[in-house]
């Protein structure tokens, strides 16, 4: 999900020895990229309870998922997916139960997140923190008139600069479905295949700079390489405050992604008592505070929301209004039909 900083601490662990990663004096997360203060949260952690954290860092759900089942299992500790990816990570045995004795932080937990649709009771997850999807653009580059409407990069009739599409199948497809008037969630064959076609038409313009990450989307509309990007609320929100002149985000009418992430316990982890320490800490309200204060997404944290930051409270790009609310939609787990789903996204981006 996602902040300030572009240090990416990339460890190749094929020099350790396998026991260098057991023991109760080490955790490995997994996590996206730019989420947290990735040099002083983790010795922030080291120094409240002598636990060293190593990082290492995915650009997608999808990404983080392939991993784990091609080898990684056993790699990492905690990982941090989003909520329509954890019933398939139950499904196919990817993850460790919690063990809420150790966690009595949960109590923290906001009521709309003690029990998730995607993970009842908190059996396998605690909440990171949460957000939307939207448009980051350069106000130079595109009116405050058109960047109302997703047909800023859908209608090519819009000559309002380059731009990128999101690279997350569930996200951007599912942008496209309601540009088009349809279900964020369709399963309809017909659908998707408009929703795909569209994609494939819009690549195609010149104006289109192609899919991409969060983050890189987000880095190429402050280098000027882009005029817009769809990314995550986090990516833009510190850009924003900082050259408001400059830079904007919203949420376009049509509406969006609402999400959160959560912190698992992959199956094999090595270090359960570390993990199980990382996420009673995280749930601490300064800690879990200074989280979003750094990466600018909303807490789950309802006991975190005293340290917030007020400026992001009343910033609705973190925290939408019920106005923006309304049109925000959370990613179903389409079972058996996500195959489907993946058909139309691979049509999209291979065309």
């Amino acid at each position: 999900m996602i902040k300030k900083t572009m240090l990416m601490v990339i460890l190749i662990f094929v020099f350790l020895s396998p026991n260098a990663w057991s023991g109760t004096n080490v955790l490995k997360i997994f996590t996206w990229s730019e989420y947290m203060d990735e040099v002083n949260f983790p010795k922030e952690f080291e120094a409240a309870t002598g636990i060293k954290v190593y990082l290492d860092m995915y650009e997608s759900n999808e990404e983080m998922m392939a991993k784990l089942q091609s080898g990684g299992l056993g790699q990492y500790d905690i990982i941090i997916p989003s909520d329509y990816i954890v019933p398939s990570l139950i499904h196919l045995n990817l993850l460790t139960p919690l063990d809420h004795s150790k966690l009595p932080n949960l109590k923290n937990l906001s009521e709309k997140f003690t029990s998730p649709d995607f993970d009842p009771g908190n059996k396998y997850s605690a909440g990171w923190q949460w957000g939307t999807v939207g448009l980051f653009y350069n106000k130079k580059k595109m009116s405050q008139a058109d960047v109302q409407s997703w047909s800023v990069i859908f209608d090519p009739q819009k000559k309002s600069g380059t731009f990128y599409l999101m690279d997350s199948v569930r996200d951007m497809l599912g942008i496209t479905l309601l540009y088009l008037g349809y279900d964020f969630n369709s399963t309809n064959p017909k659908e998707l295949k408009a929703a795909a076609d569209l994609l494939v038409s819009t690549k195609k313009r010149e104006a289109c700079l192609g899919f991409k990450g969060g983050v890189g989307g987000k880095n190429d509309v402050i280098s000027g390489t882009a005029a817009a990007a769809v990314v995550y609320n986090g990516d833009a929100i510190q850009t924003v405050a900082e050259d408001p002149d400059t830079y904007g985000f919203l949420v376009p009418k049509e509406g969006s992604t609402i999400w959160i992430d959560s912190m698992c316990i992959p199956a094999k982890a090595p270090n359960l008592d570390s993990a199980h320490k990382w996420i009673n800490w995280v749930l601490e309200p300064k800690v879990g505070a200074s989280l979003s204060n750094y990466n600018h997404y909303a807490t789950p944290n309802e006991a975190a929301k005293a340290y917030v930051s007020k400026e992001d409270l009343n910033n609705s790009g973190v925290w939408p209004t019920p106005e923006i609310i309304k049109t925000l939609i959370f990613v179903k787990d389409l079972g058996k039909d996500n195959k489907i789903v993946d058909q139309a996204w691979t049509r999209a981006k291979s065309h």
